[in-house]
C-alpha cells in the first residue's frame, strides 16, 4: 500500500484532529529492516527524535535492537518502555544530564573531546556508584554534505555537530568504544556511499580501534526506490574491512508512510481564493510544514488547479501563516468533511505543541483485522501542565 494515496480505516469513525498509525504498515517497514539486519549483521536503533510512540514499542522491539536518544528524557523512555540498547548523543551535556544518563543509557556519545575529558570521569564515578557500565563514543564530522536543506544538514559550514579531523585527538581515544557520524536526511544509499568514502578519507585510520561505528540516521530504507542491495554491500564491506559493528539509527524509515493526521473542515470562506479552515493548526500539529518547509499530501487531492476545485487550506490558530498549502479536489469541499494528511507518523507526532491553546491531536492505532483503537486523548490539563 502506498501511504501517500490510500488508508484502510474509516475516517468518520475517529474524533478529530487525530493521528492514526497503521500497525500493518509498521510491520511492512519492519520486515524490510529485518532483512537488512539478516543480510549484514548490522544493528538498527529507533531514533526517538523522529518517532517515539511508545504504545507500539512492543511491535518495534521484535526487530530493532534498541533506541538512540537526544536527551535524558528520551533515554529514560527508551529504557523504561523499549528495552534493548540505549544510545545517547547531544551537542552538549550538563553534569546533571550525564549522571541521569548513567542510569538509563548503555552508550553516551560526546560531541567534543572537551566534553569527553570533563565528563568522562563523571560517567566512571556515577557508573561505579550504580554498578552499571556505560561505553563512551565520539561524534565525528566528515565535512561532507549530502543534505539539501541547510537547517537539516549536520555537516554544513559552521555546524556545531561532530569533531572535524583537524580537531581530532587520537591520544584521547583510550576508553572510547565507538565513533558516530550523521550526514543524511531522507536519502538513498548512494549518499551513504559517498559519506563513507569521505569518513574513511578523514578518519579511517581510527576505525579499526573501535568496537562499533554508527552511520547515523537519514537512511530512507523503507522507501520504494531505496537501493537496499547497495546499503547491504556498504555495511558488509565496512564491517569486514575494519572488524567493527555497524549501527544505523533511522527514525523516519521505521514509521515512513504508516501514519495519518485526520482533520475536519470547520469553515469555508472566500478571500483571494476559496479557503477551507480545518480543526488542526500547522504550527501546532505539523510544524515541519513551516520549518522544512514542505507541502504534505492529502488523500484524494491534487496539485493546485489540477482538479476542478482548488482551495487554500488553513488552520484555526491566530498565526497568519497557519497554512498547509493549496490543494485541488474532484468535488467542492463541505463543512464537516474529513481530510486525511499522509505520512504523519514521524516527526509530526513528536513535534506537536499547544500553541494558542490548540488541543493536541488524539492518537489512534489501526490494526488490520481488528480495526481502530483509541490510544490517547489529550485535554486542558496537558496544556496547563506544561506552563506555570
Amino acid at each position: 500500500m502506498d501511504g501517500r494515496t490510500q488508508f484502510r480505516f474509516d475516517a468518520t469513525a475517529v474524533e478529530t484532529p487525530c493521528f492514526v498509525v497503521d500497525t500493518g504498515l509498521l510491520a511492512r517497514n519492519l520486515e524490510i529492516l529485518a532483512a537488512v539486519k539478516a543480510r549484514t549483521g548490522c544493528k538498527i536503533l529507533l531514533a526517538l527524535k523522529g518517532f517515539a510512540m511508545w504504545s507500539v514499542f512492543a511491535q518495534l522491539r521484535e526487530v530493532l535492537d534498541g533506541v538512540c536518544a537526544s536527551s535524558p528524557h528520551e533515554a529514560r523512555l527508551g529504557r523504561e518502555e523499549f528495552g534493548g540498547e540505549v544510545h545517547a548523543f547531544a551537542a552538549a551535556y550538563s553534569e546533571a544530564h550525564v549522571r541521569a544518563l548513567c542510569a538509563t543509557a548503555d552508550h553516551v556519545v560526546f560531541n567534543s573531546f572537551g566534553q569527553l575529558t570533563r565528563l568522562g570521569p563523571v560517567v566512571e564515578e556515577e557508573c561505579a556508584r550504580l554498578g552499571r557500565q556505560v561505553r563512551l563514543g565520539i561524534r565525528i564530522n566528515p565535512e561532507h554534505s549530502e543534505g539539501t536543506v541547510p537547517i537539516y544538514d549536520p555537516c554544513s559550514p559552521g555546524s556545531r555537530l561532530g569533531v572535524r579531523r583537524r580537531h581530532f585527538r587520537p591520544e584521547l581515544l583510550d576508553g572510547v568504544s565507538g565513533l558516530h557520524w550523521h550526514t543524511l536526511c531522507e536519502q538513498n544509499a548512494d549518499s551513504l556511499e559517498r559519506t563513507v568514502a569521505a569518513a574513511e578519507a578523514a578518519f579511517g585510520e581510527f576505525f579499526s580501534r573501535m568496537e562499533y561505528v554508527n552511520f547515523g540516521g537519514g537512511h530512507h530504507i523503507t522507501r520504494a526506490d531505496y537501493d537496499i542491495a547497495l546499503l547491504c554491500r556498504i555495511i558488509t564491506d565496512f564491517q569486514d574491512r575494519y572488524g567493527v559493528q555497524v549501527y544505523l539509527e533511522p527514525g523516519e524509515a521505521v514509521a515512513l508512510n504508516t501514519g495519518y493526521l485526520v482533520t475536519t473542515v470547520l469553515d469555508l470562506i472566500e478571500a483571494d481564493m476559496p479557503m477551507a479552515i480545518l480543526d488542526t493548526a500547522v504550527p501546532a500539529h505539523m510544524p515541519d510544514v513551516l520549518e522544512m518547509p514542505y507541502r504534505p499530501h492529502i488523500v484524494g487531492s491534487g496539485e493546485p488547479f489540477e482538479k476542478p476545485y482548488t482551495y487554500r487550506l488553513g488552520g484555526l490558530s491566530c498565526l497568519a501563516g497557519d497554512v498547509a498549502g493549496e490543494y485541488s479536489f474532484d468535488a467542492p469541499l463541505h463543512l464537516g468533511q474529513r481530510l486525511v494528511f499522509t505520512d504523519m507518523a514521524h516527526y509530526s507526532m513528536v513535534k506537536t505543541n499547544t500553541f494558542n491553546g490548540v488541543g493536541l491531536p488524539s492518537i489512534y492505532t489501526f490494526h488490520p483485522g481488528r480495526g481502530l483503537q483509541l490510544v490517547r486523548r489529550f485535554g486542558y490539563e496537558d496544556f496547563k501542565g506544561r506552563l506555570s
